[in-house]
């Protein structure tokens, strides 16, 4: 019997990890299985090489996705034309709902037998419970972060693997004492980390609030060191976007830093995200901004978002606010600024939102083993079940 095959397909940066962790897991426990896939550095640097390029997708918003639309449905099609000519058992569709349901409907039709992984569901939790039926119409199995997503699957029969979050079950401890000797920080030096976001819309509608923000800091406190750490995607973008900035800060996008800075810092200034639970995980207090397009954000007010919150963090504790939220019209340098010094300037500030968030993270937690082993261990599972029905057909 020949090796099963497995199609990774990631639109995103942080997707595009998730899928790299996974493949990883995959060939410890099946070393023969032919993975190829869709994607970007992340499974590029495990050997997968993507037949088309994916990074026009990172966009971010209602309105900003319709403008992208054409750029989606091509490479909607673009993908499942490289899906169906690898002849695989099972793909798996990591994050990126709209553009996975199109890759997904279009696998669906031109061959049904192919088995349908979905790895990390949409917030039906927080905004369009409806889209768990449209989930449930398209794919075989859904491998979601947390149990209170299940409920919302049941009556339509889906099977649903919950794996955690990810940003947990890949946590490395940081090493802050290196980055601070390699960067010549003394260790009594304050130091605050700015992660401006991982995505081309974020640099554009987040980023400029947090620079501004962190140099009213510095001005306040010239001592203060401020270090930018972009995503690596990002990092040319940024870079060209705010020039000067190594003026007063320390500005970094490799990603062996990444932990170690934010081990480091006494405070993070962050886009909402993925990071804010990898931040927490190093035990650093952080204020978090979000700013989106004002189509998307009457949108999501009005019809979509049922949560008062943004941040993981803080709607794992009952929709209250842990960690300090600054979005859309509150997105302001000066309030940002503000809150972050009271921080810096009460000594018992900082070690209380190591605790707060230490309590909020502990309930996002899903067990001992890993989320990429998890998902591996299904993905194998269901290739299996493709391999099964060719014999029985």
């Amino acid at each position: 019997m020949s090796a099963h095959r497995i199609y990774m397909v990631a639109a995103e940066a942080s997707g595009d990890v998730l899928a790299r962790e996974v493949v990883e897991e995959i060939r410890k426990k099946a070393p023969a299985v032919h993975i190829s896939g869709i994607g970007g550095d992340e499974l590029a640097s495990a050997g997968i090489i993507s037949p088309i390029d994916v990074s026009p997708l990172s966009v971010l918003g209602f309105f900003e996705g319709i403008k992208a639309y054409g750029d989606v449905v091509k490479l909607a099609d673009a993908a499942a034309d490289a899906i169906i000519a690898d002849r695989p058992d099972v793909v798996v569709l990591v994050d990126s709902w709209g553009f996975m349901l199109r890759v997904a409907q279009r696998v669906r039709l031109r061959d049904p037998s192919i088995r349908l992984v979905k790895l990390v569901g949409p917030q039906v939790w927080a905004t369009r419970p409806g889209r768990a039926k449209t989930l449930a119409s398209v794919v075989d199995h859904l491998l979601c972060i947390h149990d209170m997503e299940v409920p919302f699957y049941e009556p339509y029969n889906l099977a649903t693997t919950v794996i955690g979050n990810p940003a947990i079950s890949r946590h490395v401890e940081g090493d802050g004492a290196r980055f601070r000797r390699l960067n010549a920080l003394s260790e009594t030096e304050r130091m605050v980390l700015v992660l401006p976001g991982s995505r081309s819309s974020e640099i554009k509608r987040v980023a400029p609030a947090l620079v501004e923000a962190s140099h009213i800091l510095y001005k306040r406190d010239p001592s203060l060191r401020v270090v930018f750490a972009p995503a690596k995607n990002v990092a040319e973008q940024f870079s060209q976007a705010f020039p000067g900035l190594q003026d007063w800060a320390l500005v970094t996008s490799q990603a062996a830093d990444r932990y170690d800075a934010m081990a480091a810092a006494d405070l993070a200034l962050a886009c909402s995200g993925t990071v804010t639970t990898e931040l927490a995980m190093q035990g650093t207090p952080m204020i978090v901004a979000y700013q989106t397009g004002w189509i998307t954000w009457a949108l999501a007010r009005g019809l979509l978002y049922k949560r008062e919150h943004i941040t993981l963090l803080n709607i794992v504790s009952d929709d209250q606010e842990i960690v300090p939220e600054f979005v859309q019209t509150r997105q302001k340098p000066s309030l940002i600024a503000d809150k972050a010094w009271a921080w810096l300037s009460d000594p018992s500030a900082l070690p209380q939102q190591k605790v707060d968030q230490s309590i909020a993270l502990d309930r996002m937690r899903e067990g001992d083993r890993d989320a990429a082993e998890i998902a591996a261990s299904v993905v194998l599972e269901e290739a299996a079940k493709h391999a099964a029905g060719l014999i029985a057909s």
